[in-house]
């Protein structure tokens, strides 16, 4: 799925856990924004897909961890969707604005029982945050789901996968300087869009942190924790990890940029609380 080329191997013959390489355009550091995001979901404590900076035929790219067994399955948002509300339109990728934070509510609330829909809400409300903390514009309703076995009895939200579209990896250095000059990296933050949509009348979804504005009023009790947890977060973690990166995938423009988008981010989430 998706638009990028990719394929599953095994990093040996006697591994029979799949990993899946995926090419990562020249131009764009799509690479090291889905490392780095897998990491600062390890440092929040979000359930997230395990990611590697990979190299095949000389090609920069990452290596994703599969997170389904032989006894489960990943069923998307879309197939979900779909389900529960006829005239849904699975296959519509751009301007989908029937993903909506209510309609995502209504298929937790069907899959699964009270108190499980209620954790479930809970875990997605914790992946909107890192989407909004690290700038990701891209949690279409292909890019969450749940896994489910065969008999569809067992049932658990996948983790937050695909975190490739986050921290200004489509922009050059050029313009993050300007940006970083400019103090223009909250109007950055801004302007960001995402595919969940407030309502299926709108023309446009809503901003990352947008999303996370719009769902915290309804239920400001399932963000308590993940919020405590970037209350408390370490600067300097953040930091390591970013600086982790290897210097010939990511520039120090692009370190910076990163960092003062996810410093402005942090601010803005514990605004929402204060």
């Amino acid at each position: 799925m998706g638009s990028k080329p990719k394929f599953w191997f095994n990093r040996s013959e006697s591994e029979d856990e799949l990993w899946l390489f995926k090419y990562h355009r020249e131009s764009r550091g799509e690479h090291w924004a889905e490392k780095v995001a897998s990491e600062v979901a390890e440092l929040l404590n979000i359930p997230h897909a395990i990611v590697e900076l990979a190299v095949f035929r000389q090609t920069k790219g990452t290596a994703t961890k599969s997170f389904t067994d032989r006894y489960h399955e990943l069923i998307h948002g879309n197939q979900l969707l779909s389900f529960i509300f006829n005239e849904y339109e699975p296959e519509k990728t751009q301007k989908q604005s029937d993903h909506t934070i209510f309609n995502i509510w209504s298929v937790l609330e069907t899959v699964f029982e009270q108190e499980k829909a209620d954790s479930a809400k809970q875990t997605f409300c914790e992946y909107i945050i890192l989407d909004a903390f690290i700038g990701n514009t891209d949690r279409h309703h292909e890019n969450w789901g749940v896994l489910m076995d065969f008999s569809m009895v067992s049932k658990t939200m996948a983790p937050s996968y695909d975190h490739a579209s986050s921290l200004g990896r489509e922009i050059d250095d050029d313009r993050r300087i300007r940006l970083l000059d400019e103090d223009r990296v909250g109007q950055y933050a801004e302007k960001g869009r995402s595919p969940i949509y407030r309502s299926s009348e709108d023309t446009r979804g809503l901003s990352p942190l947008g999303v996370v504005r719009t769902t915290f009023n309804e239920l400001p009790e399932s963000f308590s924790s993940v919020l405590q947890r970037l209350y408390q977060l370490d600067i300097s973690s953040l930091e390591e990890i970013v600086n982790r990166i290897p210097d010939d995938w990511m520039s120090i423009h692009a370190r910076q940029f990163a960092m003062n988008l996810m410093l402005y981010n942090r601010q803005k989430l514990l605004e929402i609380d204060s």
